[in-house]
């Protein structure tokens, strides 16, 4: 019992869970719009129906209403209530069944209105309850089967009975003499199945408007989905981008305090004179991988030494880095931060050459990095310099899509302009353009 309580405990918190997620919610807020619509279509359709069927019963009675009242003040029925209340009421049954000319001019009078007014039957019945009319012969003479409190208590009488011809909506109302006196009622009726199509005939009339309106209401609640989702996508977009820099900002926090200690170790050695020390820990936090290469002769101490960390960085993951160009550049920590970006971008990609070439004229620096290596799709080649792309396929909890975004705002800011394409070599080509720094 008590692994039955816990596995009922743990199914219940799971629900809860699944409740309390984001994309729940989220899927319930694209669906609620639609719902509401929904929801209120199907309301006002069940209002309106209610209203219509209100409508046809209330008109419907007021008619039969009327059509009752008028017979019960017409001279010829108080003349033949008259009558048959004169005579005993085996003689009224009998004269009611034969050719009475009384009786039968009577029931010419009902038929007349029951054709005219469109009602299931009139019914004139004297004080024994005998009916003097009736749309069924065989009625005719007969008593009464149905409540004939009008004749008792002289007030009208609105309800639903069932007689001889079915379920009825009737009117019964009493019929006085001069002195006020009742002396028979006058019954109108319309049958139950009569009413109940006119409703269904309502309803039909009704229902394209509604198809209508939920037509109009689910198309205006898709296009608030389709607005609820594009922010939802943004509002991921930023998060994710916001995670991203939030990550950066810790790595290179992290970097930048690592990268600190160490020069400070090195300035250190430097600053006591000991050279070779210095160069043993160089050697042992960035061991030297390759050697130089031809065209590096003559170049400053800058991008020398940022070449031979590329070529021992490159060289680790198994790429050969060719270095060509003008040796009287004037390259910046800028320059240096460009070629990086771009050669160890090549070697991540899975090149096993990277070549670069830079050459200055004037005020202007014009460089090109590239590589052997799978290339850039077309696809990809305006979104590829874009903040979070990337084209690597490994799953690591890793930010992507930095150093190209990086080395595209670098060169903006020095008023250049970057350019992707292939390579001859079979990669990817990237050229550059920036000022020399000032």
């Amino acid at each position: 019992m008590m692994l039955s309580l816990a596995g009922d405990a743990h199914q219940e918190e799971h629900r809860v869970h699944a409740w309390s997620r984001p994309e729940t919610r989220r899927a319930l807020l694209l669906l609620m719009p639609s719902l509401i619509v929904l929801l209120s279509v199907v309301a006002t359709t069940i209002v309106a129906a209610s209203v219509q069927i209100e409508s046809i019963r209330e008109s419907t009675t007021a008619r039969v209403r009327d059509v009752a009242t008028s017979l019960a003040h017409l001279d010829s029925v108080h003349d033949a209530l008259e009558q048959a209340n004169a005579d005993p009421a085996s003689k009224v049954a009998e004269r009611a069944t034969v050719a009475d000319p009384a009786f039968d001019s009577l029931q010419s009078l009902a038929t007349l209105i029951e054709r005219a007014s469109d009602v299931a039957y009139v019914v004139v019945a004297g004080l024994d309850e005998t009916r003097l009319t009736h749309p069924q012969p065989s009625e005719r003479g007969q008593r009464v089967q149905t409540d004939t409190s009008p004749l008792r208590t002289g007030e009208v009488y609105v309800g639903t009975d069932t007689g001889p011809v079915g379920p009825t909506l009737r009117i019964k109302v009493p019929v006085f003499d001069d002195d006020g006196e009742v002396i028979g009622m006058v019954a109108v009726g319309v049958l139950e199945e009569r009413l109940a199509a006119r409703y269904e005939e309502a309803l039909r009339e009704l229902l394209p408007w509604e198809i209508g309106a939920l037509v109009v209401g689910m198309l205006a609640s898709s296009l608030i989905s389709v607005a609820l989702l594009r922010r939802f996508r943004r509002a991921d977009d930023g998060a994710r981008e916001l995670d991203a820099t939030r990550r950066v900002t810790l790595a290179l926090r992290e970097q930048s305090h690592e990268f600190d200690t160490r020069i400070h170790v090195i300035r250190g050695l430097l600053a006591h004179g000991d050279t070779a020390d210095a160069l043993d820990y160089v050697e042992e936090i960035a061991p030297r991988r390759g050697t130089g290469g031809a065209g590096e002769t003559g170049l400053p101490p800058l991008p020398r030494a940022t070449i031979d960390a590329l070529r021992a960085e490159l060289g680790a993951q198994g790429a050969a880095l060719d270095v060509t160009g003008d040796a009287a550049a004037d390259i910046d920590g800028d320059v240096t931060l460009v070629l990086a970006n771009l050669c160890r971008n090549a070697a991540e990609a899975g090149a096993t050459l990277v070549r670069t070439h830079l050459v200055q004229d004037g005020d202007r620096l014009r460089g090109t990095v590239e590589d052997d290596g799978p290339g850039i799709a077309e696809a990809d080649v305006d979104r590829v310099v874009a903040r979070g792309f990337s084209t690597k396929t490994d799953r690591a909890d890793t930010v992507r899509g930095v150093g190209l975004d990086m080395v595209r705002r670098t060169v903006a800011s020095r008023g250049g302009s970057l350019e992707v394409g292939r390579s001859e070599l079979g990669g990817a080509r990237f050229r550059f353009e920036m000022q020399v720094a000032p």
